[in-house]
């Protein structure tokens, strides 16, 4: 029972004062509970000294509690963790056996103690085992059958409820763990494919240009006509090269409805947010009539849609919608992204700005604000080619 808990058992620790307040606040809600040896302490009829010694008691039991309570999500040794528990069972049992039945009501901060502190392979057998030595000492105590039906279910669900959260906290951590690793690997993947593409671009135009730059090194001065056509070979390969180069940038750099839904999903989802998405993708919308510069407005918008959702909604689901529509000016594209989330008008210099000039540029338009009480919608429109 020596052996470190692993860090993978254990939630973070708060790391600002925002969080440590939560958890001091979270923590400090079960401390109404205390109100009941309190006031015995305080008009319980017992004597001097048995109000001094409990009140030593309940001090020491209560600062060892808090002790454990904050400590939880720190790697600490198993067998000091669960040494306190133990005392701090003996404790609320030996002042429950003195004091009587209002002190059993320690018993509960035993079992959330242990819930909070403990891996969850040992709590979930120490909050029902606090629970046991509950009911047990409740029938050693004059009266305190009458009160164990009022704390037999706070010990248990007070216990088992520190357990989970420290299960959610420990998954929500590896699941961004788990998101930055795969942001990580897909930018290591696209960087092999850049490498690729620019390798398969540029390795036979460079071994070209070398093997006539060296051709013409050798005929010069004898060859002079020779040479100038190596050399004007040499700047038709870099040209077209060149060319090669431009066209391939622009296609990493250009955005695509289709691209930009499988990232809006993908990116939904790992927020936990409930993606509602065009059933068909885009193969229904006449793409072909729709300008690349008008189609990269719409991805970027959507793109960008996606991001303030993820980011600042706080919404659980988002929807997007994007269809054709004829309207009194011409036929036109509509992308409509709306999610429930914590609403509001536009921030001025969120993207929206950048935006609203990429669509003007197309003949587009954008509004984006509320969704009615709560949620935010985000509307752009492009215009479609003569040819739909």
């Amino acid at each position: 029972m020596s052996a470190q808990i692993r860090p993978e058992q254990v939630p973070v620790r708060p790391e600002n004062l925002r969080q440590k307040t939560v958890k001091a606040l979270w923590i400090g809600l079960w401390l109404f509970y205390l109100g009941a040896p309190v006031g015995d302490l305080l008009h319980g009829g017992h004597g001097a000294t048995a109000r001094l010694l409990g009140g030593l008691g309940l001090a020491v039991f209560t600062a060892w509690y808090l002790v454990l309570a904050f400590r939880a999500g720190r790697p600490v040794m198993v067998a000091w963790t669960l040494s306190s528990v133990v005392l701090l069972s003996v404790l609320a049992g030996a002042l429950c056996l003195v004091l009587g039945r209002q002190w059993l009501v320690l018993f509960v901060y035993v079992s959330i103690a242990s819930g909070a502190a403990l891996p969850g392979e040992l709590s979930r057998w120490t909050v029902p085992g606090a629970t046991w030595l509950l009911a047990a000492t409740a029938w050693a105590v004059p009266g305190g059958v009458e009160d164990l039906a009022d704390l037999v279910i706070p010990a248990l669900m007070g216990g088992y409820a520190m357990v989970g959260i420290r299960a959610i906290i420990r998954t929500t951590v590896e699941l961004r763990e788990a998101r930055a690793t795969v942001a990580q690997l897909a930018a290591n993947e696209e960087r092999l494919r850049m490498a690729r593409d620019l390798h398969d671009l540029l390795g036979h135009s460079l071994s070209l240009i070398t093997l006539k730059s060296e051709l013409a090194g050798r005929m010069l001065p004898g060859q002079p006509e020779r040479a100038a056509q190596q050399v004007a070979d040499i700047e038709r390969v870099s040209r077209q090269a060149l060319v090669d180069v431009r066209e391939a940038v622009t296609g990493y750099r250009r955005a695509t409805l289709p691209g930009e839904l499988a990232g809006a999903k993908t990116a939904l989802t790992a927020a936990g947010v409930l993606a509602d998405l065009p059933a068909g993708g885009v193969d229904d919308l006449p793409l072909d009539a729709l300008p690349e510069d008008a189609e990269a407005a719409l991805a970027w918008s959507l793109r960008e849609a996606v991001t303030n959702v993820v980011r600042h909604s706080g919404a659980k689901r988002c929807t997007v919608t994007l269809q054709a529509q004829q309207t009194l000016a011409g036929r036109l594209v509509e992308l409509c992204v709306s999610d429930d989330g914590a609403g509001g008008h536009p921030v001025p210099g969120n993207g929206l700005t950048g935006l609203t000039e990429r669509l003007e540029a197309v003949g587009g338009s954008l509004s984006a604000g509320p969704a009615g009480k709560r949620g935010f919608r985000l509307l752009a429109r492009v215009p479609l080619g003569s040819g739909s």
